[in-house]
């Protein structure tokens, strides 16, 4: 899975409510067109080449998997729902408000109808004062210049007063009160683009499984019989090393981490795969390492249907699962929701996203951040 860009956006009003407008705004596009991850200070700034009221100023950081072309097009629509009226003749007009695609990543963008960076941000104080409350470490690539030389170099001596801080978004959504998030669900369910998404957003440490890396998973597809017990045991004991390794590098009591996975998953699947015999064996070298590992302060199961398992699997393209059938997934969720409903001391959040998609779809991963954070609360 890709990595998240990261976008920086202006935003401005001088029109009604200035204050209401930009929060509205703020809201909108977290909720709309991606994650709002960070939120300069509000500035008032005067009106740049026309006479009108001063403007509120801001900028933010949003992460999302859009072209930066569907970011432009969506913040035009947003312009428009908030009220924004375009007028024909030409020039600078005051506005309820106003939205900049500044940069997109370090990109050079060189379109009709978007240009990035933006040709004025280095002549533009009420864009580059509030760039730099967002701590970037971001240098202009077409000038070569870090925030602060441009800054230097900026001939704008407009007069800009700092108003208030802003709230960003997720700062709602107290994940501080966890350490460790294990992400899990079914094949295809898409926990590690969850998890991916989760640690881009709220700066935590990802532990991916390293499914790629086990030799006997194509040849389980071919040949489930002969293969199922190597490779179940081969799972693991890579996920006990891993888990191992990657925590012991964190701290459980400072950093946050996402998991794509919880290790209680390879005795879900190990029940579905193995023989009887060869389970009970299993079980047994289960059981010892299960007790040396930590549990996660939350356990998030992603639900899906088998039809949009199945509708997944096959987009993602992976050869050696073209050929899952329908029973064994069923039989995979089924282990899930028997192991949720053992657990009484395991704090565990049911989301069902088989109507949703939450790589694309903002509005269904800000539905899937207030469940977590209804989880919270409750």
């Amino acid at each position: 899975m890709k990595k998240q860009h990261q976008v920086i956006l202006s935003l401005g009003s001088n029109l009604g409510n200035r204050l209401e407008n930009i929060v509205r705004c703020i809201d909108n596009l977290h909720k709309e067109i991606g994650t709002i991850i960070r939120v300069s200070k509000l500035y008032e700034t005067p009106s740049w080449g026309f006479e009108s009221e001063k403007f509120y100023n801001c900028a933010v950081i949003i992460n999302t998997h859009k072209s930066a072309h569907q970011v432009l097009e969506e913040c035009l629509l947003l312009e428009e729902a908030l009220g924004r009226v375009r007028e024909e003749a030409e020039g600078y007009h005051a506005r309820i408000i106003d939205i900049d695609v500044i940069t997109f990543d370090e990109e050079i963008i060189a379109s009709e109808k978007l240009q990035v960076p933006h040709p004025e941000m280095q002549n533009r104080l009420f864009v580059l004062l509030p760039m730099q409350d967002l701590n970037l470490d971001w240098r202009h690539p077409i000038l070569q210049k870090y925030l602060h030389e441009l800054l230097i170099l900026s001939e704008d001596k407009s007069n800009c007063k700092v108003i208030q801080n802003l709230e960003i978004p997720i700062a709602r959504l107290k994940l501080d009160h966890f350490n460790y998030i294990a992400i899990e669900g079914n094949i295809g369910a898409g926990k590690t683009t969850l998890t991916n998404k989760l640690a881009e957003d709220f700066n935590a440490k990802s532990v991916l499984e390293r499914f790629a890396d086990n030799p006997f998973l194509p040849k389980f597809y071919e040949d489930q019989n002969r293969y199922a017990f190597p490779l179940e045991m081969s799972f693991l004991a890579d996920r006990y090393q891993q888990i191992s390794d990657d925590l012991a590098q964190f701290d459980l009591f400072k950093d946050f981490i996402v998991a794509d996975y919880h290790i209680f998953k390879s005795l879900i699947f190990a029940k579905v795969t193995l023989a009887e015999d060869e389970f009970r064996l299993y079980k047994t070298m289960f059981d010892i390492i299960y007790k040396e590992m930590p549990k996660p302060d939350l356990y998030i199961y992603l639900y899906q249907s088998t039809e949009r398992l199945l509708e997944n699997i096959k987009e993602r393209g992976r050869n050696y699962e073209q050929e899952i059938p329908a029973e064994y997934l069923e039989k995979i969720n089924n282990g899930y929701l028997d192991y949720i409903k053992s657990q009484t001391n395991l704090n565990i959040l049911i989301i069902d996203v088989t109507n949703r998609d939450f790589q694309n779809n903002q509005e269904d991963y800000v539905y899937i951040l207030n469940e977590i954070q209804n989880k919270i609360s409750g």
